[in-house]
Formats: structure tokens, C-alpha cells, sequence
């Protein structure tokens, strides 16, 4: 197993008032509301969150991207892979996992390929790439993308990055939204031909199983609504593979799960649940507008009937309404209690999903840095020994930097 610690990075301090006077954490909530003092306080306690994640051997610590919200202050995923990189490069065992770079709000995307190049080669082989399409809040609310645009400048501008890893000579791109006369990445990846790619997403649409399966890249699904509600999500991925005649390798996908920690399962109630509201209540208040803009979506996908995860209007939403801790957790939205309780509800969720990379969210909404630190230790010290075996020999690790399983090996 693999486990990634994740961190939204969440303002922590929306006003009690929030969702009765302000229609939407995300696109219209005014940045008076921001303090710069408190912010710079909280970038660095994430900042310090991560690290202690690295020493505590974590296999990876993932960033992601979002814009114009007090959701996840993570504009640019890189600036803030960037001041772990170094740090990474010096673990036994933990690699960068970007989470996102929105591919079609880069202009011209090649800035992705330099960029990531750059990480790859400062953490000396330890970056893993993601390529999420974004949500509609960020892509066509937020950075105005033409919502029937967004897909085709997403798929042109992976096809270029790929192809600017992979070229060892200059060449030119003549593309719908990229025209470029000189493609000319310096430098190039550490990792031969590039790192891997992982495509993070909440729809867990066929049109992505096919698309992830051709390019034999890892799916992430990023929904906040635990594991029973991504049941059914899974259980379509693996039946698309086997109708595609390919492997059950769980390192094929990626799941992510909200933990909270704590003694006893009585004391973690006790530290977490208003930090678990704050998140749900505040941090998802999503106005029903912003979910998602006409064309956001394929007519394919429409039909489906796939919903978003965000906002009132979601189906994970809808579930959630109402529910107290103890439902909470029965229902799998978050995994909660003392470090035992902890290692039977992952090894549960693990089995019954199927996967091989485990990204773990420890920080939900307000919590403090001190309760937010204790999450993060008592998961790598008390929890991950005694899950990481949960697949043992049985698969291969796919999907992961070389460099880490060479020196597994080497390590025995």
C-alpha cells in the first residue's frame, strides 16, 4: 500500500455567520474576508503540516489546485511543491505528488511541462504529474474558460506536454488553442521518458476509465463523501477494466479519505467533530449557481446523469444532511477513532474499493495546527506500520516513481 497525505489547506477562520450571509465558498465570497496576517500564519502551518508528513515516511504528500475560494488556498500546487521538493529529495521514502495542474488554464500548457520538469529533476526523480480537467468553479467561473472548450484544450494540451517530455529534438505544434513554433523543454525530466501521471477527478465518468486505461495512467477519485458512497464508483471502474480485458491492479487507482484521530474513539469526537462540521458546512457551501456551468460536462456524461460533488445539489450532500458523528462515520464519510478503530475501518475501506494508493486528508476545515499535527503523527506512527502490508507481494507497484521501489529493494 501507499499512503499520501493531502492537505486542502482550508481558511480556518470563515465567520460564524458564514453560510447565512455569504451565498458560496467558492467565485463570489469577497476577499475582505481574507486577514493576510492569519493567512500567513496558516500557509506556513500547512507548509510545516507536509513536512512533518516527510519525516514521518509517508510514501507521498500530494497538492492540488483551486481558485477564487476559502475551500483550498492552492492556487499554484507548484509554488507549494516547490518549497518541499528539496526536502523530499533528502527522504528514504516520500515522493511530490501534484495532485493538479488544470491543463487547460495553462497558456501556453508548456509552462506545465517546464515546471513539473523542474520539480522532477530538483527532487531527483520523486514527482508524480496530475492532470485533473478542474472543476467548473475553477475552470469556467473562476479562469473563464469556455465550458465546450475546456475538454478539447485539456486533451491538446496533455498531448503537447507529453510529447514535449518525450522529444529529445525541437519541434513545432499546430494545435486548435496552441500553435508554437519552437517546442523546447529545458529542462527535461528526471524520470525516463516523464513521471507518472496520475488523472485526478470527481465524476468517475467511462468516458475517463477509457482514456485512463489507454494511456495506462492511475485514476485518483477525489470525492469528500467516504468510502461507502464511492462504492459504486469503484466497483464501475474495475468492471470497465475487466470488459477491457485488462489487470485488477489496485496501484491502477487512487482514493481519497478524510481521518481524524485521536486516544479513543470517544476523544476523537470530542477534538474533531467541529472541525469536521466547519468543513462540510462552511468549506462546502457551494451556491448551486457556481456547481457547474452548460458544456462543463460531455453530453455523454449528461446523460448518465453524473452529478457533481459539490454543494447542496450533490448527491453526496444530500446523503450527508443531518447526519451526527456516529452516522458520519457508520456511513464512511470520514474514518474517526482511536488508532485501532483507525486500521480496521482502512483495511475495510481498502478491501471493499480495491486500492493501492490510500490519500489520507488530516486537516478538515478550522482544525488547529496542534490537533492537526497530532492527526498526522498518530497516522504515521500508530497506523500506516500496520496497514501497509495490506497487498504484500501480490501486485505489482505501478504508477510510482522507480527511484523509491529501487531503493526499497535495496532496503529489503
Amino acid at each position: 500500500m501507499k499512503f499520501v497525505f493531502m492537505n486542502l489547506m482550508s481558511y480556518r477562520d470563515l465567520p460564524e455567520d458564514f453560510t447565512e450571509t455569504y451565498k458560496s465558498v467558492y467565485i463570489s465570497l469577497p476577499n475582505k474576508l481574507y486577514d493576510p496576517e492569519k493567512g500567513h500564519q496558516m500557509y506556513n502551518d500547512f507548509i510545516d503540516q507536509y513536512e512533518l508528513a516527510i519525516d514521518l515516511g509517508f510514501d507521498g504528500v500530494g497538492v492540488n489546485e483551486h481558485h477564487a475560494n476559502a475551500y483550498g488556498m492552492m492556487p499554484s500546487p507548484n509554488l507549494i511543491a516547490a518549497t518541499l521538493a528539496r526536502k523530499v529529495k533528502d527522504s528514504e521514502r516520500t515522493v511530490l505528488i501534484v495532485l493538479g495542474n488544470s491543463l487547460a488554464l495553462y497558456n501556453p500548457p508548456i509552462r506545465v511541462a517546464e515546471e513539473l520538469a523542474m520539480l522532477d529533476n530538483i527532487s531527483g526523480g520523486r514527482l508524480i504529474a496530475g492532470f485533473p480537467v478542474g472543476t467548473s468553479m475553477d475552470t469556467n467561473y473562476a479562469y473563464g474558460i469556455n465550458p465546450a472548450e475546456l475538454r478539447p484544450r485539456y486533451y491538446e494540451a496533455h498531448d503537447l506536454i507529453m510529447k514535449a517530455w518525450k522529444e529529445r529534438e525541437v519541434f513545432h505544434f499546430n494545435g486548435k488553442f496552441n500553435q508554437l513554433r519552437y517546442v523546447n523543454v529545458w529542462t527535461r525530466p528526471y524520470q525516463e521518458p516523464h513521471p507518472p501521471v496520475w488523472i485526478p477527478g470527481g465524476a468517475a465518468s467511462q468516458e475517463t476509465f477509457d482514456w485512463v486505461a489507454e494511456n495506462d495512467y492511475q485514476y485518483s477519485y477525489l470525492s469528500f463523501y467516504g468510502h461507502e458512497f464511492a462504492k459504486d464508483k469503484f466497483d464501475k471502474f474495475w468492471e470497465r477494466r475487466k470488459q477491457l480485458g485488462l489487470d485488477m491492479n489496485p496501484y491502477k487507482v487512487g482514493f481519497v479519505q478524510m481521518i481524524c484521530i485521536s486516544e479513543t474513539d470517544e476523544k476523537a469526537k470530542e477534538e474533531y467533530e467541529e472541525h469536521i462540521n466547519y468543513f462540510f458546512e462552511k468549506s462546502f457551501h457551494v451556491s448551486p449557481e457556481f456547481l457547474e456551468a452548460p458544456g462543463y460536462r460531455t453530453e455523454k456524461s449528461v446523460r448518465a446523469g453524473m452529478q457533481s460533488q459539490y454543494g447542496t445539489e450533490s448527491a453526496g450532500a444530500k446523503l450527508r444532511a443531518g447526519l451526527n458523528w456516529e452516522q458520519m462515520v457508520e456511513g464512511g464519510y470520514i474514518i474517526a477513532g482511536s488508532p485501532e478503530s483507525v486500521i480496521k475501518q482502512i483495511r475495510k475501506a481498502i478491501k471493499k474499493l480495491h486500492v493501492g494508493h490510500f490519500i489520507a486528508l488530516l486537516n478538515h476545515g478550522s482544525m488547529p495546527h496542534e490537533l492537526a499535527l497530532k492527526n498526522i503523527r498518530l497516522m504515521g506512527e500508530e497506523v500506516i506500520p500496520h496497514v501497509r502490508d495490506i497487498w504484500g507481494d501480490q501486485y505489482e507497484v505501478q504508477n510510482w516513481p522507480e527511484v523509491t521501489e529501487k531503493e526499497a529493494v535495496k532496503k529489503g
